[in-house]
Parts: C-alpha cells; sequence; structure tokens
C-alpha cells in the first residue's frame, strides 16, 4: 500500500518512470520500513498515514482538490486514533504551511472541514486522557529517562543504516531540493515538516523509528529530483548500479528487521557482518538479538516458568493469591498463554488503569529483581523460581519468582503506590 501510494505521489509531481522506479524501490526495501510493516503495532501504520497526508495536501495544492483535505482530516483523525505522535507530523506540515505561500490553503473552507474531522475522530481518546489526567504526557516524559540519549551524529548514521545509506542522497534531495528546484517549491511545507519532526524527536530523546513516517515523502520528492540528472545510457547506467547496490545493502541488513533467520542464526550472523541496529533503550544492554525482535521472544518461557511456580503453591492458597510483574509486556504474556492462572496486576502503564481487576488478595506470586524489597510487605516470602530465555530482552532474565504471604498493609491500599507510566 506504501509503495502504491508513494507511486501515485511521484506520478502527481510529475516523475519519470526512473522517478517512480526510485520511489518504488525505496518505499520497498528501506530495512525500517520493512520491519516495520512486519509488525503489528502502533507505529505500523504511521509511515501510510503520513504519507497519505502529505500526498493528499499537494493534490489539493496542485489541482485544486478540495475533497483531498476531507480526506486529509479523515486520515488524520484515524491516525490519533492509534498514536498520538501524528501530532508531530500535523504541527510541522502547519508550520510550513504557515511560513510559506501555500499558507493560503488556510483559506479554503474546505481545509477547516478536514480538521474538523480529524479533530471530531480523535475527540474520544483525547477525552479519555483528560479524563485520567493526560497519562501519555507522563509516558513521553518518563521517555527521556528510558531511551539511550544518543549524540546527533551517531543518530543520523544510524538513520542512514536503518533506512539503507543509498538512500540518503534520495532524503537529502527531499529535503532541500524545494528550496531550489522551482517546479517543486510549492513542496516546502514537506521539508520544514520533516525538520520540525527530527527537532521534536530530539528534543524528546525519541528512538530512531520515531523519524520513518517522513522517510517516504522525502524518497518521493528526492527521486523526483534527481532521476532527470541520469541523462543518457551513462547516467541511466549509474542509477542502475546504485539501485542494484541498494538492493544488496538491504538483503544484508534484512535479517535484524524481518524474521527470516531463528534466533540462534540471527545472532550467529550478527556475530559474522559486525554491525546492527542503534540500541534504542538503556534497559537493552546484554541483549543478544535487536530490540525488535528480543521485545518478541521469550514470553512462553516467562510464561512457562510462572506457572511452575504457581503450581507449588497449596491448592488451599490459590484462590486467594494474585499475581503481580513489573510491567505490561509479562502481564500480557500471562493473560495470553496463561493456562489457569488469574489475571495479571502491574502497575505499569494501562495495566495500572485496569486495577485489581476484580481481584483482592491476601498472598502475591511476584516476579521482580530484588526479593529483599518484598520483606517489609511479606509476612513471608518464599523463594519458587527464577525467569530466563535466552534470546529474550536482558532485563528479562534473572528476576525472582517469589511468594509472598499476607501481603501488608492490603494490596488495595498499596496500589495508587504502583503506578509506573514509563
Amino acid at each position: 500500500m506504501l509503495v502504491w501510494l508513494a507511486v501515485r505521489f511521484a506520478r502527481l509531481l510529475g516523475g519519470s518512470g526512473l522517478a517512480i522506479a526510485l520511489t518504488a524501490l525505496s518505499c520497498a526495501i528501506a530495512p525500517m520500513l520493512m520491519g516495520m510493516a512486519a509488525t503489528l503495532n502502533t507505529s505500523t501504520f504511521d509511515p501510510l498515514a503520513c504519507t497519505v497526508i502529505a500526498y493528499l495536501l499537494t493534490k489539493a495544492l496542485r489541482e485544486n482538490d478540495n475533497r483531498a483535505l476531507a480526506l486529509a482530516g479523515l486520515v488524520a483523525g484515524v491516525a490519533l486514533e492509534i498514536k498520538y505522535a501524528m501530532v508531530f507530523w500535523i504541527v510541522g506540515l502547519t508550520i510550513g504551511l504557515l511560513l510559506t505561500p501555500e499558507r493560503r490553503i488556510l483559506q479554503r473552507p474546505a481545509f477547516w472541514v478536514g480538521a474538523a474531522i480529524a479533530a471530531v475522530i480523535a475527540a474520544p481518546s483525547f477525552a479519555w486522557q483528560l479524563l485520567h489526567g493526560f497519562p501519555f504526557l507522563e509516558l513521553g516524559a518518563a521517555a527521556k529517562g528510558k531511551n539511550v540519549d544518543v549524540a546527533l551524529a551517531p543518530f543520523m548514521v544510524n538513520q542512514a543504516f536503518v533506512m539503507n545509506p543509498l538512500f540518503a542522497p534520495l532524503c537529502i534531495a527531499g529535503l532541500i531540493a524545494p528550496f531550489l528546484v522551482a517546479r517543486l517549491r510549492d513542496l516546502r511545507f514537506v521539508g520544514i515538516g520533516a525538520i520540525v519532526v527530527v527537532i521534536i524527536v530530539r528534543l524528546g530523546h525519541g528512538k530512531d523509528y520515531y523519524l520513518a513516517p517522513v522517510y517516504p515523502s522525502l524518497f518521493v520528492i528526492g527521486a523526483v529530483t534527481l532521476a532527470p540528472l541520469a541523462m543518457g545510457r551513462p547516467g541511466k547506467a549509474i542509477a542502475g548500479i546504485a539501485m542494484a547496490c541498494a538492493v544488496v545493502i538491504s538483503a544484508l541488513v534484512v535479517p535484524m528487521a524481518l524474521p527470516v533467520l531463528s534466533p540462534a542464526t540471527l545472532a550467529s550472523y550478527i556475530g559474522r557482518v559486525g554491525f546492527a541496529p542503534a540500541q534504542q533503550e538503556r534497559s537493552f544492554k546484554g541483549t543478544v538479538l535487536p530490540q525488535v525482535f528480543a521485545d518478541q521472544l521469550g514470553w512462553r518461557d516467562f510464561t512457562d516458568q510462572v506457572e511452575a511456580a504457581w503450581d507449588r503453591i497449596p491448592v488451599s492458597m490459590r484462590a486467594d493469591t494474585g499475581i503481580k510483574v513489573d510491567n505490561y509486556g509479562e502481564a500480557a504474556a500471562l493473560d495470553i498463554y496463561g493456562q489457569h492462572l488469574p489475571p495479571a496486576l502491574t502497575g505499569h502503564n494501562q495495566y495500572f488503569l485496569l486495577g485489581l481487576r476484580g481481584q483482592n488478595p491476601r498472598n502475591l506470586l511476584i516476579v521482580q529483581d530484588n526479593p529483599a524489597a518484598l520483606m517489609p510487605y511479606c509476612e513471608n516470602v518464599t523463594l519458587l523460581g527464577k525467569t530466563w530465555s535466552r534470546y529474550a530482552m536482558a532485563y528479562e532474565n534473572g528476576k525472582v519468582i517469589a511468594l509472598c504471604e499476607k501481603v501488608r498493609p492490603p494490596l488495595i491500599q498499596l496500589w495508587p503506590g504502583l503506578k509506573n507510566f514509563s
């Protein structure tokens, strides 16, 4: 879908056959875009949604198509229901429009109809945030401590790596060409929007994939800009060689973006090639595989280990025993894979808002790093196991699984202090 849309975008800009080929190739095989499309999460549709909005705004400007503005509002509203990071792109593009002659689009009633559509669709989500004290803002603030603080130069080098270094000229051209090429001057708002997103992500210590949504639009503009330079047979031959080399580079990186190798083979492959995506979170240290895979692995092992500990609890105690874990990943694993366990409890993110889930246990089976920290809250602590999975995130390994008998004070009183939005 993204490739098809990008090709339509290139045609809208008058791109030649080579420009369309460059656009399609870059959007199809950029490692980061492949990886995001392969995993269903809140960021999966960001590149598509951002590209749709840039395309529709450009279509409205170039073809005086007011329906495109309404559609842009519809896409923005749905995207905001999925992930609030869409605000970055919306703010960036709005600033870009305000700073360029394309601000004339703001005078069209259709623009504000589109804005109203987006607001109406997104309203329930923002209303929920308001009613709950805007936990998203607390979560965003916590990310500054959670994510690795990477200097600008290494951050941009990693951007080139995860998007394919040979596509860097397309990005650079896509960013600066609207300020230099007359036929692309009406696209300056896209370049400004991309710069605004970079600034926001850097100030917020964002992860590398936070910038991925802006790249397809830059690929399109860059391809339309550079394709005319491939004049005659020599130019076309150079372009062909560059495209072939880009395919080779993406092929080398694709095992780190797509699940095409087993965990053991991937670990060996990374050791042989000597490079891997940059660390995104401080807790990544010691992890064997790239985080995109490590975050998905080990959960069945974790569940089996917790279930084994649960089975060691006397049957007479289980009805009055709950399970508390550190984070939403652990809780979700137990909820999904657990066969005979009560609903998992954790103060982490959304699970905190779920509360005690209809329970008020006197005892807790607890999974955490420091068993000594349990002593003030338990009449008796019994160690029942430890967590371990070879290819999971390193911080998930070595945690103690312990039975805390007769929690004091009662868990319902301790719960407000267990909130952890991070």
